[in-house]
């Protein structure tokens, strides 16, 4: 006979504390098993030793050891997802589906698939907000429409916020009402067909004296300024409730961070056709020069502009590049060289441990002045001013760049002042339809 459970399935909130899917389903009528699947459409494109597979199989291991005090374990699948449920739903009485709501469209396309089978089945599947403050339709124009600028919708934001908002759901581990199940080895990175990476992974631990010198700090890429917290938003190994009752408490600065994060995921939500296409659909009409070895040379940290460098060479080391960095090094791709900002987006997606889709897509669209709310196309960073001022004194360049300033380092790829009036030119023509 097979046994009545519910399911809590885990995606990106991978924590067993302040958790709304598992706290609701914790609260249900039968015992939960918890699961999670390594979705083989996205593993298969990884590279073999992608630092991301390693950090979720730790963070899975992790929350194994927590589940096996309770006489119970975390079910590991490989497989596409709905596949894996046809197997769940012959091995169990399924009684209920719980899960948080993920928004990118991949995700949405999955989740429906599997609604429609349960619900052929009479299986409710239950979703939950947990990945943000506010979602959806939560903070819109007074007609419904969605805010396309940071602004209006940020100040809204603040506006609706309560201490409610914020509140943290009890911890998993306060509830017995979990499947009790026989412990078994779960599955290798070796058996996922993955390597280990040799990357160390940030912690989550962000002091509130961090986040009192943040404002000041941020943009200093030498300095230990930011959280590093974008790997672990990312797969909600920390629960963004309690980061935001943090952040208010110490810094509006950080809080506004957040914030954005958010913006992008309503964008992402309500616009989907961005994965593939400029928000502003008649940027989409800019003749890209799309040189291929240029595009090299950037990838691998040889442009010639030191602070370029330094940043594309701490992301192939690292998996991280500070932020302001990051906006210095996209604005020099689509601008300087003229490259498709969908480039630097994959090359990004391919490398960054925090890589999230909202907010990378929404960071490259604004450097290339064709998203919401974006840098506007006549703004193009000038590399060497920005190193002036935020790495006044080398630190940073030269710990990424040592052959700095000696013969060995190479002459800058295009001369700024060349640049920024051939991306003018070749803007505006795409912008009048004259391309």
């Amino acid at each position: 006979m097979r046994p009545s459970i519910s399911i809590l399935w885990f995606r990106r909130d991978l924590r067993l504390d302040d958790n709304a899917a598992l706290h609701h389903a914790l609260q249900s009528d039968h015992l939960v098993l918890p699961i999670f699947i390594f979705d083989t459409a996205i593993l298969d494109a990884l590279p073999r030793n992608d630092a991301r597979v390693e950090f979720l199989h730790q963070t899975l291991a992790n929350i194994n050891q927590q589940l096996k005090a309770k006489g119970t374990m975390l079910v590991v699948k490989h497989g596409k997802p709905i596949e894996v449920w046809k197997q769940l739903l012959e091995e169990y009485d399924v009684k209920a589906l719980y899960a948080n709501r993920d928004y990118e469209p991949y995700a949405r396309e999955r989740d429906k698939a599997v609604f429609e089978m349960l619900e052929a089945k009479g299986i409710p599947f239950k979703s939950y907000k947990d990945h943000v403050i506010f979602e959806k339709n939560e903070v819109v124009k007074d007609n419904g429409e969605p805010y396309v600028v940071y602004t209006p919708y940020s100040k809204l934001w603040l506006a609706k916020l309560t201490d409610k908002d914020l509140e943290s759901y009890p911890s998993g581990l306060a509830s017995s009402n979990y499947y009790q199940t026989a412990w078994q080895e779960p599955i290798s990175l070796a058996q996922l067909g993955f390597k280990p990476s040799g990357l160390a992974f940030p912690g989550t631990t962000v002091t509130d004296g961090l986040l009192a010198k943040y404002q000041d700090k941020r943009n200093f890429p030498a300095e230990p300024g930011t959280s590093q917290l974008g790997l672990h938003f990312r797969f909600g190994t920390v629960s963004i409730r309690e980061k935001a009752r943090q952040a208010k408490a110490n810094s509006a600065t950080y809080l506004n961070e957040l914030i954005w994060r958010e913006f992008y995921q309503t964008i992402l939500w309500h616009y989907p056709r961005v994965v593939k296409e400029a928000f502003r659909k008649e940027y989409d009409r800019i003749e890209w020069r799309n040189n291929e070895q240029e595009f090299e040379r950037w990838c691998q940290g040889q442009t010639g502009y030191p602070l370029v460098d330094a940043g594309l060479r701490e992301l192939n080391a690292t998996g991280y590049m500070h932020n302001r960095v990051r906006m210095v090094v996209a604005s020099f791709l689509t601008k300087h060289l003229l490259i498709d900002w969908r480039w630097g987006e994959a090359y990004f997606a391919e490398k960054l441990l925090d890589f999230d889709l909202a907010s990378n897509n929404g960071g490259w669209q604004w450097a290339a002045g064709t998203g919401v709310d974006a840098a506007p196309y006549f703004r193009v960073f000038n590399p060497t001013l920005q190193q002036e001022k935020f790495d006044p004194n080398g630190k940073y360049v030269r710990k990424w760049v040592p052959e700095v300033n000696s013969p060995s380092y190479p002459k800058p790829m295009v001369e700024h002042a060349l640049a920024r009036d051939r991306a003018l030119t070749t803007y505006k023509k795409a912008l009048n339809g004259t391309s």
